[in-house]
């Protein structure tokens, strides 16, 4: 009996060069700027941005207040007259505090 013959044996030889993915991501921003075809990518927002208000001060304890839009507000000003973190505003606030009702007291 005699070997079957595989019709596929010369296919081995080819070798095809497979595209990184780089170069396929380039070659396709070129056709769809070519086309006008819009990106997916979002606009950066140009808005200002408020300031950061995150320190590494140590205080490590969360206060969960309620208060009207107008003290927050208040303290959001003091804090940024200051250049400090929300919890300098309070430590300063109670320290005046307590001056004023020592002051009360003699």
């Amino acid at each position: 009996m005699s070997e079957r013959v595989n019709p596929m044996d010369e296919l081995n030889d080819i070798k095809v060069e497979q595209p990184n993915a780089r170069s396929v991501r380039e070659a396709a921003d070129k056709v769809a700027a070519a086309v006008g075809f819009p990106s997916r990518q979002a606009p950066r927002a140009s808005a200002p941005k408020p300031p950061q208000r995150r320190h590494t001060t140590g205080r490590n304890v969360q206060i969960p207040i309620k208060a009207t839009a107008e003290t927050r507000e208040r303290m959001a000003a003091m804090a940024d007259r200051l250049q400090a973190p929300y919890g300098e505003v309070l430590a300063r606030a109670l320290a005046s505090l307590e001056r004023e009702l020592a002051l009360m007291d003699t």
